[in-house]
Formats: structure tokens, C-alpha cells, sequence
């Protein structure tokens, strides 16, 4: 995730607002003159202002909220007397910078200065841009008034169709339609007071004390009360993120987790970041209702069931914290029942984010390791390949990558020597049966498709005398994608062209292991970054080569991360034929909650090979 927080508001024509009015194709309607403009003359009925880098006087307003913190501080305005345009916004934040604004909710002001549009994380960032007022100076009028009724979002007053579909260009120019698309909804509330009631929390409470609530509790519902992203064509429209301008020390910001609510009212000026797009800046905070569930934990196996688990444990280092290594180890043991394989993603070197020659990362999987012993654990053996230096991405320094641990009391591991950074491993045939080159041996580590991202980490095992293969993986971030909420429509998925040739080398491995034995035990796990929906699973499942066990589960149970309040599928297990009877757990106990041992759920299954 990007580093937080950064606010910065220099006065900027937005580029195709200027063609536009150059080309005068945003003609300023005479009632729009900046002279006697009011504030929905300067919002407008798209998303840049048709004032945008002209000087506007004595605007009128009344107070709604103030920003006194931050290098981005100001105010927002609202004008109580609406033009009767439902496109157009009847309220706009006044930017002071460091300098915290002299006035008070409730104040009456007339407002002097330069339109401008702010681009959250820079215009390059693809995201939609605020408008505002910078450079400016007021008159206090009168104290005390009542401020404009909110807006209630609730069912019904936001589409759900999310935004116009404009062949991933910019919407920026599009006239807007609130009672059409959702995003076009939101920016037409842009600044001015909005609502929501006895609000479902869909994002855990995160370390910026923010947390996602939906004005739409019945839609995409999860089994735990969470917001389920299921298709890239349904966003889930009513996710809002929720932030505070109540002094800390007045009210301090709710803890909450997925299921839980903030009952009553909600309510202040709707915002617009780029950590999470459209933001209720609340100054009224509804009181948190512990409704959540608990975290999970899942059943032991059987004698003669092979569990094999996957976990991402989040830039695991040495220098992580004792508490962080006790909890991993805590939740293999007691939630995930002492799997006899664990695919481990985001492991680090034993120096962590110090960026140096350092590869190796005994260090870390023997922290790991004695700590699940503490725990009560298994006596868990690892096998991994250490990296070449700076090569697999993740963070910088960290030398991330996948590894194994396995119980030697329930499986055993074959070694066979060859495997290293660079050498690929290859499928043998030894009287009918299928064997590893080198084991355990990485995937193509040649190939393009592994630039700077963590190479496969194949593995042979026995289980009571049965051989298994076992594949861990970590595919590309999604780093570079355009947001949900981008100003271009639909947005552009473009590491999604990575992944899915990640998924085409390992499906072909897979399909090199079924060619000399098709009856062949093959598990291919881990942090896949992409969606059961997505191009590069349906690569990796195609011909019926693998199945993507999360689509055995209910629909409301296929998830196992939650981002920006959609709760969604980012790890995966894939078994072959040979293992159709597959008993697939995801087990929720990280993504939902905003005390978090890793930011991903960890999954397992059992097999019977």
C-alpha cells in the first residue's frame, strides 16, 4: 500500500478543462459569470468546474465543517439556496493549506478566490479531481445559522450501476447523471453535507482511523456481514469510506470490524482521496455496535487427510515484532489445526527492509518456526530458494518470496538437489510416475513473465506413500491499475497482462506433471493477487487442468481480503483432477478485523490423494 499521507493543493486548470474552454466548448453560461457566480455555478454539471482558473467574488455560504489539522486544512461551505439542477453540487471546500481557517460551523460567509481542481495523488494517478477554492479570503456575515439538511444515502438514492462506460476514456467532459450511475451521484453531493444511518461497517478500522460503511446494506451482502466484490461490473456502488474531524480527544474514532455498525447518524461533508475514493469527512459520528463475529478456526484432519494450508504472513522479517510471529504461529496451531504443509507468501530475508546482498531467510522461518513449537505446534521442517537479490519485487530491500513448511511426523519431502534462483525445475517421467527435476525447483524463473515479481516455488511431497505436488505462488500486485473510481471508464487493469502469463507458465507446469501421470496429486496455492473471475484464473483453470476450489463455496463465503470495504478473493487453492474431493476452508481471522496479524485470510484443504 502507497505511504499516507500527503496533501498538497496547488492552484491547477485541469488540462482538458482548459482545452475545453479554449476551444470553447465549456462555454460559461451568463448566470455562471465568476463575477456573481454562486457555488453551484462553480461546481457545475460535470466533473471539472466551467470556472475552473478564474477568480470568483463574495460567493455566499453558510459553514458546514472545518479542517484544522493537517497541511490540508480549510473549510466547506454550502449555499441553503439550491438551483434546482440535480447535477450540480451546492457546496466546495476552501483551501488554506497550514494555515487553519478563522471560522466556525454555522458561520455565514462570503468567499473570494481562484477555482481550482486538486487531483488526489497527482493527476498522473488517474484518479477524479476536487474542486475547490484556493487563495482565498472572507467575510464573516452572521454566527450561528443552521446548517443545510444532509443528503440521506440509503437504498434507492445511489444507482447501482457504478459509472458510465466511456471505452476507458475520461468521464471528466460527461454532463453528469446522478439518478444514473453511482459516481456520478457521489460528485454531484461533492462537498456538501451527506448521511447515512445505522451503517453497516464493510472495511475494518485501519492505523489512519478510517473505516468503509455501505449505504446499501442488502446488496452483495457476505455470510459475516461484509460487502462481496464478485464482478468487475458491480463494484458495490453504496461503499463509502468514513474519516473524523472531531478532535480525537472529544470522540475518538470507532474500532470497528466488518459486521459491526455505526447506529444512528453519520453525517459531514462528502470528500474525495486517493485512499479510497469518496469519503464522508464526518462530524457527526453514528455510536459503534459490536455486531461482528469472531474469527474462525477450522477443523483437524483425519488420520488419512492431507491439510495443506497457505498463508500470506505480510513482510515477515526478523525485525518483525515477537507478537506478530506469536500470532502467526497461534493462528497455524489453533485456527488452522496444525496443517501438514503451509505455502507461506511474503517472506522476507533475515534483515527484512534493509536493502543490502542479504538473501537468505533461515532466520525468519526459525523464528517462525519455534514460534509455533512454543505454541504447541508441530516440529515444522521448511524448504525455500533464496532469491537473487532485488529481483522478485515486494519491498525494497525485503527479498520476498514463497516457502514451504511441513510437518516430518505426517509427510515426508523429497529432495532432489539442482534447484536454485535461476534454474528451472522440470517434469520427469520415471516409470509412469512424475518426478522433479530439482525439489524443491521454481518455475520458469526465466521467463518475462516473473520480472520483478516471486518466482513458483514447486515441491514434492508423500503422504502415506502417495506423491504430491504442491505449488506455492505469489503472482504480481496490482500496482499501476487504475482505481474503482477512476476518472476513466471502465478503468485499466493493466498488471492484469502479467498475471495471467504468470498463470499460463504455471498452468503449463501442471500440465507437464498430468501429461506423464494424469492422475497426478496437484495443489497449486497462494497469493494470486486476481479474482476467481479474473483473466488469469480462468488461464490457470482452463481445460479443466485445475479447480479453483473457492468456487465450490457459497457464493457469500468467497472471500478472504478485504480492500476499500469489498471483501474479495486474492488467494486461491487449485487441485487436480486426482483431488475432486477437496474440503476447502477459507478461514476468516485477519481480513475483517482491525487488529490484524497479516492483512490476508489464511485458507485450507484437505485431500484424501
Amino acid at each position: 500500500m502507497p505511504s499516507r499521507r500527503t496533501f498538497s493543493r496547488p492552484l491547477a486548470l485541469a488540462s482538458a478543462a482548459a482545452a475545453a474552454l479554449a476551444a470553447g466548448l465549456l462555454a460559461v453560461p451568463q448566470s455562471a459569470a465568476a463575477a456573481d457566480a454562486r457555488i453551484h455555478d462553480i461546481q457545475g454539471g460535470t466533473r471539472i468546474s466551467p470556472l475552473a482558473g478564474k477568480q470568483v467574488t463574495g460567493v455566499p455560504g453558510v459553514v458546514t465543517a472545518v479542517r484544522a489539522f493537517g497541511s490540508a486544512r480549510g473549510f466547506w461551505f454550502q449555499d441553503p439556496q439550491p438551483d434546482r439542477d440535480p447535477a450540480t453540487s451546492e457546496a466546495v471546500f476552501v483551501f488554506t493549506g497550514k494555515q487553519s481557517p478563522e471560522v466556525a460551523v454555522g458561520d455565514a460567509v462570503e468567499v473570494t478566490g481562484t477555482v481550482s481542481e486538486y487531483y488526489p495523488g497527482g493527476k498522473d494517478a488517474g484518479l477524479q479531481s476536487v474542486t475547490e477554492i484556493t487563495g482565498a479570503n472572507w467575510t464573516v456575515k452572521s454566527a450561528k445559522n443552521r446548517l443545510p439538511a444532509a443528503f440521506t444515502l440509503a437504498p434507492g438514492s445511489v444507482p447501482n450501476r457504478y459509472a458510465p462506460d466511456n471505452g476507458g476514456k475520461d468521464i471528466e467532459p460527461l454532463k453528469l447523471r446522478p439518478r444514473s450511475y453511482a459516481l456520478d451521484r457521489y460528485e454531484s453531493l461533492e462537498g456538501m453535507r451527506v448521511a447515512v444511518s445505522d451503517a453497516p461497517v464493510v472495511g475494518p478500522t485501519t492505523s489512519y482511523h478510517e473505516l468503509w460503511v455501505t449505504a446499501e446494506p442488502g446488496h452483495n451482502r457476505t455470510a459475516r456481514g461484509g460487502t462481496l466484490y464478485s464482478s468487475y461490473a458491480d463494484p458495490n456502488a453504496g461503499r463509502l469510506k468514513v474519516t473524523s474531524l472531531i478532535p480525537f480527544a472529544e470522540r475518538p474514532f470507532p474500532v470497528a470490524d466488518v459486521g459491526d455498525a455505526l447506529t444512528g447518524t453519520t453525517a459531514g461533508p462528502l470528500d474525495y482521496d486517493n485512499f479510497g475514493g469518496y469519503t464522508i469527512e464526518a462530524t457527526d459520528l453514528g455510536a459503534l455496535d459490536d455486531r461482528g463475529p469472531a474469527r474462525e478456526t477450522t477443523r483437524k484432519q483425519s488420520a488419512d487427510e492431507l491439510s495443506v494450508a497457505t498463508y500470506n504472513v505480510e513482510n515477515l522479517s526478523p525485525k518483525s515484532a515477537q507478537a506478530k510471529f506469536d500470532r502467526l504461529a497461534e493462528a497455524l496451531v489453533k485456527n488452522l489445526a496444525s496443517p501438514d504443509i503451509v505455502a507461506l507468501e511474503e517472506v522476507q530475508d533475515d534483515n527484512g527492509a534493509t536493502n543490502d546482498s542479504v538473501v537468505t531467510a533461515g532466520a525468519t522461518l526459525k523464528k517462525l518456526t519455534d514460534a509455533v513449537k512454543k505454541a504447541g505446534g508441530p516440529a515444522y521442517e521448511w524448504r525455500q530458494i533464496d532469491p537473487a537479490d532485488d529481483q522478485d519485487g515486494g519491498q525494497p530491500g525485503g527479498n520476498i518470496r514463497v516457502a514451504f513448511l511441513y510437518n516430518p511426523e505426517r509427510v515426508s519431502f523429497t529432495d532432489t538437489p539442482g534447484g536454485d534462483a535461476t534454474t528451472p525445475v522440470r517434469v520427469q517421467d520415471k516409470g509412469g510416475r512424475a518426478a522433479l527435476s530439482a525439489s524443491p525447483g521454481r518455475i520458469d524463473p526465466a521467463n518475462a513473465a516473473w520480472k520483478d515479481s516471486r518466482k513458483p516455488l514447486a515441491g514434492q511431497f508423500s503422504f502415506r506413500g502417495k506423491p504430491v505436488f504442491v505449488v506455492a505462488n505469489h503472482f504480481n500486485s496490482k500496482g499501476g491499475d487504475q482505481g474503482l473510481d477512476s476518472r476513466f471508464q471502465p478503468p485499466a487493469r493493466t498488471s492484469e497482462t502479467q498475471r495471467t502469463a504468470q498463470a499460463e507458465a504455471v498452468h503449463g507446469f501442471v500440465e507437464d506433471v498430468l501429461a506423464v501421470d494424469p492422475k497426478a496429486a496437484v495443489i497449486v496455492a497462494g497469493d494470486l493477487n486476481d479474482y476467481q473471475f479474473s483473466p488469469a484464473l480462468k488461464k490457470l483453470t482452463a481445460g479443466g487442468v485445475l479447480t479453483d476450489q473457492v468456487n465450490r463455496l457459497p457464493k457469500a463465503e468467497r472471500y478472504g481480503y478485504v480492500y476499500n470495504g469489498n471483501s474479495q478473493a486474492l488467494d486461491h487453492m487449485l487441485t487436480s483432477r486426482a483431488l475432486n474431493r477437496a474440503d476447502y476452508d477459507i478461514v476468516h481471522l485477519n481480513a475483517e478485523f482491525a487488529d490484524q496479524a497479516s492483512d490476508h485470510d489464511p485458507q485450507v484443504i484437505r485431500v484424501r490423494p
